[in-house]
């Protein structure tokens, strides 16, 4: 069994086959959660988990890119779309978190890659910090975990260094940091604060050496894996759209990197899941 800690099902990348995608999953006893990014994509998310008894869950939240109106596009990934302003509705989020399938807050945090062109870098930043400790608060008032994303400016870890600072100022180590592209270093500091670590697809490609390096340093326990589905496409699928089946690959490669048996990996990130989020 594996469990695909971080996907978008929810998004529009699946509109047309996403109960077809979630089927394919179920049938190889891989459990997925869908993200939300913002109020319609959270809320998307909750109704396609309730339509499943078991294996589906969601989580909701406010992703910094969607603090002002921005226009994304990374061809290298297959990424282009344009970003919704949005405020974080509390009341709004809080009434989706009446789903028993809610499993957590986010994802949220800092994206200093994706910065809206003409507003000052430094209001940007101090609204994201603002919005990010907002979510973190209402995770602990719910006893939730929270999903952290952490985008620093090109060739920098300097996103990573302040998420580190506002979850000390939030006193709420609840959480796992998605998607990781820091330091070994950074690595640790958020492991040594009970956070745990998510890897994606990126640790099959050739050219991501730090970033393996760092999967065999950190304890296997305190790993998760994910997707970031419909993006990241592990080797040998990239140049297509990712699915949360594809967890396996992430698994796979752990093993690799780590020296142990693919079921160890399977067995030790679906447990840590679990408890992460009371699955």
């Amino acid at each position: 069994m594996l469990i695909d800690t971080h996907c978008h099902v929810n998004f529009s990348a699946y509109k047309d086959d996403s109960q077809e995608v979630i089927t394919r999953c179920l049938e190889k006893d891989i459990w997925l959660i869908n993200i939300g990014s913002q109020l319609s994509t959270s809320l998307r998310a909750v109704e396609i988990a309730e339509t499943y008894e078991q294996g589906v869950y969601a989580v909701v939240g406010l992703h910094p890119i969607h603090l002002y109106n921005i226009e994304v596009d990374e061809s290298e990934q297959d990424i282009h779309f344009v970003s919704r302003s949005e405020i974080f509705d509390l009341v709004a989020y809080e009434k989706l978190l009446q789903s028993k399938k809610v499993v957590g807050i986010g994802e949220m945090g800092i994206d200093y890659f994706h910065l809206p062109v003409g507003e000052n870098p430094e209001t940007v930043k101090q609204k994201q910090k603002t919005v990010f400790l907002e979510g973190i608060h209402l995770a602990q008032k719910y006893n939730l975990p929270y999903i952290v994303h952490t985008r620093p400016s090109k060739g920098t870890y300097d996103a990573y260094t302040d998420v580190i600072a506002i979850i000390k100022e939030a006193k709420y180590f609840k959480g796992v940091v998605h998607c990781y592209g820091g330091s070994l270093e950074q690595a640790k500091q958020i492991l040594d604060m009970g956070l745990f670590i998510s890897f994606t697809g990126i640790i099959t490609f050739k050219n991501a050496k730090d970033l393996q390096f760092i999967v065999k340093e950190l304890p296997l326990e305190k790993i998760l894996i994910e997707t970031d589905s419909p993006y990241l496409t592990p080797e040998p699928f990239r140049g297509k759209r990712n699915e949360p089946m594809y967890v396996q690959y992430v698994a796979q490669r752990i093993a690799e990197l780590k020296g142990v048996s693919y079921d160890t990996v399977a067995n030790t990130t679906t447990q840590t899941a679990k408890n992460l989020f009371k699955l």
